[in-house]
């Protein structure tokens, strides 16, 4: 009798372990999901807004005299899927924590199971906000959410559970901490048979769930929208950048994707499509897309010579459609006798007067060799923002490439000595080893539009609710000097850039009362096919900012296999410009909107595929 009394002291009074397990069977914590923080453009329109829907969550120990072949018939889902759904409920999350059993439920699901939980020990409905995309526009920018897995939560501390959702690309990957809020506890009662009877004391020990803080972003949902739809049937990237700001106004990559399938009950599926089709909808080519820049790098180089004092403005040489001083012909053209000053080259992309040009800058004789006369030149290019990040607030984004001795030294290329100025000349036209993405291309036509200077390209403008603890964005509020160029060079570089939209090889793009800074690139496209190098369709290319004077905005556009930079690229930049600085199409240039809008390029470059790779006889 001592030792029975003695035992029931123990469990009446000192061990609480019966009464937690009371506790368990009676009350149950219920996970409340903060709605994540909104997304607005730069005109306080949301973008990416917020929906409900519900999960079904399983605690694998509670589940006691299931009907498993009503539920099976529910989900439409056999018993040899429901036991290995609780099997990895178990191993991931132990049988004594919720898990998710079914995510993203329809309406209809959800309303029948709603109305059948009592018959469903072990389960039960969980509330979860998910994203709308009322635009259903720029879904490589704003990203998507997905379930986190075991690598993540262990990256987090184990602050994330499974069955939570956190961002895993674009802004919600990027900003995950300021836009995910902070969850929340109910603490609900349920009588012997698992129906939840109400708040347990009244809510006292209840933890409210935090709504995540909106974002505010250079987004011209407008512009974004046209450039989607300009760039739709083709493959391509586009950018556009507010050059006082490094804010971004439009970026879009194409083939796209519905954002809205990544969000409901379809999206495993969804998602499991994208990653199988060969057209990588789900790669962000305005970020990760690298490409020669081809005659868009010409005003680069012209700012090289005329601040190393290797040329003047008044500078002239005869183009006649080839480089010839090499030894053999080179840097082709199709024109001649039209560069007789940087000007003119500039307007009419006079290849053998930029060729000429990278030589001088290679061979300058301030160096002792033509080594350091490269890397003086790679410095250059580095400090226009090629071949390195430039920290856009996206995840993913690439360095591109500009060559150096490195590269030139390696035997396997052509070896110590065994190379000069004129062996790599292509540089000079943007071809060759070199690599930049439509990201770069634009920031560096913003350094030429600021004569010197440029913000790190980024998207958002201010957090709501901003504090001193937060310093993500500090980094894009500050300038970053390049090398200094003076003004009076970047002024001649602009008045090419201006006559070619007047008289050179785009006048095309002009938009009434606007004076447009530009440049063409027709980028020659090479691909390995079985060990061969096959010559494709060119690249289409162009670089513009516009106006000239006090500049608000800068534009970089690559159709990929498409020809001429004035035929596709240049006219897609030209309404950009149109849209962003009038407000409207004019209704003359209405026609071209669907002209290039309705225009398929990717049916000749599936044809041509075929017949290369010999398809249907293998």
């Amino acid at each position: 009798f001592a030792i029975i009394v003695l035992q029931l002291f123990n469990l009446q009074i000192i061990s609480g372990k019966y009464q937690r397990l009371a506790d368990e069977n009676a009350i149950y914590k219920k996970k409340i999901y903060p709605t994540r923080g909104i997304i607005f453009d730069r005109k306080d329109r949301a973008i990416l807004n917020n929906t409900i829907m519900y999960d079904l969550i399983v605690t694998p120990y509670q589940i006691k005299n299931l009907d498993t072949t009503y539920l099976c018939q529910l989900l439409h889902i056999d018993t040899i899927i429901f036991r290995k759904r609780i099997l990895d409920a178990i191993i991931k999350n132990t049988k004594f924590r919720p898990s998710v059993f079914e995510p993203l439920l329809t309406q209809e699901l959800y309303a029948r199971l709603d109305e059948n939980l009592y018959r469903l020990p072990g389960f039960d409905l969980l509330e979860r906000p998910v994203r709308n995309y009322p635009y259903n526009a720029a879904a490589h920018i704003l990203g998507y959410l997905g379930e986190v897995d075991s690598n993540i939560i262990k990256r987090s501390n184990y602050f994330y559970e499974t069955g939570d959702w956190a961002g895993r690309s674009g802004l919600e990957a990027y900003y995950e901490s300021i836009l995910m809020g902070q969850r929340g506890i109910q603490h609900l009662i349920r009588d012997n048979k698992n129906r939840i009877q109400g708040s347990y004391a009244d809510g006292e020990f209840d933890i409210p769930a935090i709504t995540g803080r909106n974002l505010h972003t250079y987004l011209d949902i407008d512009l974004q929208v046209l450039l989607e739809k300009l760039l739709q049937n083709k493959i391509g990237s586009a950018v556009a950048i507010d050059p006082k700001t490094g804010g971004i106004l439009a970026m879009a990559s194409a083939p796209s994707y519905d954002p809205n399938l990544l969000t409901g009950h379809t999206s495993r599926h969804y998602y499991n499509y994208l990653q199988i089709d060969t057209a990588k909808p789900m790669y962000n080519r305005a970020i990760q897309g690298v490409y020669p820049p081809g005659s868009t790098f010409k005003p680069l180089g012209a700012l090289v010579a005329l601040d190393e004092g290797l040329i003047t403005p008044n500078f002239g040489y005869n183009c006649l459609g080839r480089y010839n001083p090499c030894g053999r012909p080179a840097c082709t053209h199709s024109w001649a006798g039209h560069a007789a000053n940087l000007k003119l080259a500039i307007a009419n992309s006079c290849n053998s007067y930029f060729a000429h040009l990278f030589r001088l800058a290679i061979d300058n004789k301030q160096y002792k060799n033509i080594e350091l006369g490269l890397m003086q030149w790679k410095y250059y290019m580095n400090e226009f923002g090629l071949g390195h990040r430039l920290g856009v607030d996206l995840t993913g984004e690439y360095n591109g490439y500009i060559p150096d001795t490195n590269r030139y030294n390696n035997p396997r290329l052509f070896g110590k000595n065994g190379w000069n100025s004129c062996t790599i000349n292509s540089l000079g036209i943007g071809q060759g080893d070199m690599q930049v993405t439509p990201l770069q291309l634009a920031n560096a036509i913003c350094i030429i539009a600021n004569k010197g200077f440029y913000f790190i390209p980024h998207f958002v403008a201010k957090i709501e609710d901003e504090t001193s603890e937060d310093t993500i964005l500090n980094k894009f509020r500050k300038s970053i000097s390049t090398v200094h160029i003076s003004d009076s060079a970047f002024e001649a570089v602009m008045d090419g850039m201006e006559q070619v939209v007047i008289s050179g090889t785009a006048t095309a793009a002009k938009v009434d009362s606007v004076r447009i800074c530009a440049k063409t690139g027709t980028v020659e496209n090479y691909t390995i096919t079985y060990g061969r190098r096959v010559k494709q369709p060119n690249h289409s290319v162009f670089v513009c900012f516009a106006p000239r004077e006090n500049p608000k905005i800068a534009i970089a556009v690559v159709v990929e296999n498409a020809g001429f930079g004035a035929t596709w690229a240049g006219p897609i930049a030209s309404l950009m410009i149109e849209k962003y600085l009038k407000g409207n199409i004019s209704k003359k240039r209405l026609p071209e909107v669907d002209r290039i809008a309705n225009a398929n390029l990717l049916l000749p470059m599936i044809k041509q595929w075929y017949q290369q790779h010999n398809y249907k006889k293998q």
